[in-house]
């Protein structure tokens, strides 16, 4: 049985050993913390060349307070040259391969201090390199806080019912459609299912960005990866963990993390004219002061091997600021093409609209009981009554609208469905027909067609006989549609088209009340593609849901899918997957996609120019060869720490 916070199947505890803490669960107060020496080891693991280095400038200090200089010079040199020979390996597979990397700079530097005799600043240098690596790891872990979460919080079992309702703690893998399970308080959804019980409150955060809790009642669906409130509720699963809303997430965020953007091979790019400037300003200083030294004193300052990580440090920013906002970008290159977007395209249906007919007036015919017309209300009431017993596709929507309006259901003696064509229904005592024109004409007297203008659909409904009415159902365009299409044009989209396959009136009343100035109407999957590819204006974005729109989503430049009830292909071949209905949300997807990669070209530029600033200085000799690494080191992690403002993103806009 199922009581408020706790179950409790006969015979076992309300949380068997072993079984995971759900995460809003404290952890155990009395765990062990870290110690010092724990994490020491534990850095020490983590930047290995780091640790070492630290300890050759210990040890290079130590033999310096002691007098032996000559011993200091020759060991820091060693070790320079060791650390380079090893750098060198690596650099020269990267030049076979056409990169060019900032580290070619770095080993000059190195190689021109110990050529010189200043191995102080040769052990500062590569102290600079491994402890940018380290800066680089622990910014790239922090601004993937978010994406690696979703990972982390994976469900890895189940509370399956068996016999006698006793629950078996069972690996999500092995759960299939049909087992009823149980989740328990604050636990995550393990796989979709249908909820049984009469209600449940969740939490989809994690899976749409939405903050507050869902209410969930009766024969809803229960997406994968919710956090259950604080009842325990059964439910039905109706896929397998691999299928499921979660593992779709899990497999997005997998191939962006593993991504890398265009923006960062251009800043690679960047090294080429940057080491050029670098050798030219070296060899000038030298040439002016006929010293040697001078040539290290600049190329240390113009070390800034970790300089350009924080361009790939923004955008895994901004792809883990998307994916907390319920935005999922498959590939971090895709944010320069937001950024740049000329052209949005847009499906209709489930789109720009919500893909869900809700009621939009009752026609009542002029005849009818006693020769006046039936209640438009009464009408309603009769048709929702038998459209209980319906699986036509607006069976839903009418006993909602019957709902919204306070309408009570009447009990049903006998029901017939007619297929793809209505029902006829025994409802308290009248005989209903409810459904397309021919079969309400057939079945009854007085027809005739309902007025109905571009966007709208008829639901023809006789009682007793005779023709009393029709129920004028109409998809709304979304009430969000022409303040997104408004916040796109303020972000630099100037041009928007409507492509469906819908016919063209239809079309053209949703595109006339959305704002939308281009509108092709009846379009096959491929013809949507030809549309695309023709666009002079780009980059393209392209906005759906449905299978039909996968192949289109595919050929743009950047394809977005409403995910949250769309296509799973609609997803899979999109760019990026907007997991809450929310068509705001591509509005927020082209903000991020501006602001990250402003961040990242701020961090570059900056790097640069102070890295050119200094080597301007350095080639007056008023830098020390020491003081300069220091300061490229200040440069970097300024860079890199400019890069994780892309965590923060774009202001949530105020309702």
């Amino acid at each position: 049985m199922i009581r408020r916070g706790r179950v409790l199947p006969e015979g076992r505890p309300a949380a068997p050993p072993g079984t995971a803490l759900g995460p809003r669960q404290a952890a155990n107060p009395e765990q062990p913390r870290t110690s010092a020496a724990g994490r020491g080891v534990a850095f020490v693991r983590l930047y290995p060349l780091v640790a070492v280095t630290g300890l050759m400038l210990i040890l290079t200090g130590l033999l310096l307070q002691s007098g032996l200089e000559e011993q200091a010079r020759l060991g820091a040199s060693a070790y320079a040259v060791v650390v380079a020979a090893s750098r060198g390996v690596s650099m020269f597979r990267s030049l076979r391969e056409g990169r060019w990397g900032i580290d070619v700079l770095a080993l000059m530097a190195i190689g021109s201090t110990v050529w010189v005799g200043e191995y102080l600043a040769a052990l500062v240098v590569i102290l600079m390199l491994s402890g940018g690596e380290a800066l680089e790891t622990f910014a790239q872990g922090r601004a993937a806080r978010e994406l690696r979460s979703l990972l982390d919080r994976a469900p890895r079992f189940a509370h399956r019912e068996g016999a006698g309702s006793v629950l078996e703690d069972t690996p999500i893998g092995e759960v299939v459609p049909g087992d009823v399970l149980v989740v328990r308080p604050s636990e995550l959804v393990p796989v979709d299912g249908e909820l049984l019980s009469d209600a449940a409150s969740m939490d989809e955060s994690s899976l749409t960005g939405e903050s507050l809790p869902v209410e969930r009642v009766r024969g809803d669906l229960l997406l994968s990866g919710s956090v259950n409130g604080e009842t325990a509720v059964r439910m039905r699963a109706a896929a397998t963990a691999a299928e499921s809303q979660y593992s779709r997430i899990i497999a997005l965020v997998e191939e962006a993390a593993s991504s890398r953007a265009p923006v960062v091979r251009l800043a690679d790019r960047y090294a080429v004219p940057f080491t050029a400037l670098a050798v030219l300003m070296a060899g000038t200083a030298w040439l002016l002061s006929g010293d040697p030294v001078r040539i290290a004193q600049v190329l240390v300052v113009a070390t800034p091997c970790p300089l350009l990580i924080a361009a790939p440090v923004a955008f895994l920013a901004g792809t883990s600021q998307a994916a907390h906002r319920g935005i999922i970008i498959k590939n971090s290159g895709t944010l320069e093409q937001l950024a740049k977007a000329r052209t949005a395209v847009f499906d209709k249906t489930g789109t720009l609209t919500s893909g869900r007919p809700v009621l939009d007036t009752v026609q009542a015919a002029p005849g009818g009981e006693e020769g006046g017309s039936i209640n438009p209300a009464r009408i309603l009431q009769l048709a929702a009554s038998a459209e209980q017993y319906s699986s036509h596709v607006l069976a839903a929507s009418v006993i909602e609208a019957a709902a919204v309006r306070d309408l009570e259901l009447l009990p049903v003696t006998r029901a017939t469905e007619h297929a793809t064509q209505g029902v006829e229904a025994v409802c308290g005592g009248d005989t209903v027909v409810v459904g397309k024109a021919g079969l309400v004409r057939s079945l009854s007297g007085g027809f005739r067609e309902a007025a109905v203008r571009s966007g709208q659909l008829a639901v023809y409904v006789a009682v007793n006989g005779e023709y009393a009415g029709a129920l004028i159902m109409k998809d709304p365009l979304r009430a969000d549609a022409r303040e997104t299409l408004a916040r796109l044009h303020r972000l630099g989209i100037r041009h928007t088209m409507l492509l469906t396959g819908d016919a063209q009136g239809t079309a053209a009343h949703i595109a006339e009340e959305a704002g939308i100035r281009h509108v092709q109407a009846d379009c096959l999957p491929e013809d949507k593609v030809n549309a695309v590819a023709g666009v002079r204006e780009r980059p393209v974005v392209m906005v759906g849901d449905g299978v039909n729109d996968a192949p289109v989503l595919a050929a743009a430049d950047v394809g977005i899918a409403m995910g949250a009830k769309g296509a799973t292909a609609a997803s899979e071949s999109a760019d990026v997957v907007i997991m809450l209905d929310d068509l705001s949300k591509v509005a927020v997807a082209v903000e991020i996609g501006k602001r990250t990669v402003a961040v990242a070209l701020v961090s570059i530029w900056t790097g640069i120019g102070l890295s050119i600033g200094l080597m301007a200085v350095a080639m007056t000799g008023y830098i020390p060869a020491v003081t300069g690494a220091l300061l490229q080191e200040l440069v970097d992690l300024a860079t890199i720490l400019n890069g994780l403002r892309a965590l923060h993103g774009p202001k949530p806009k105020s309702p």
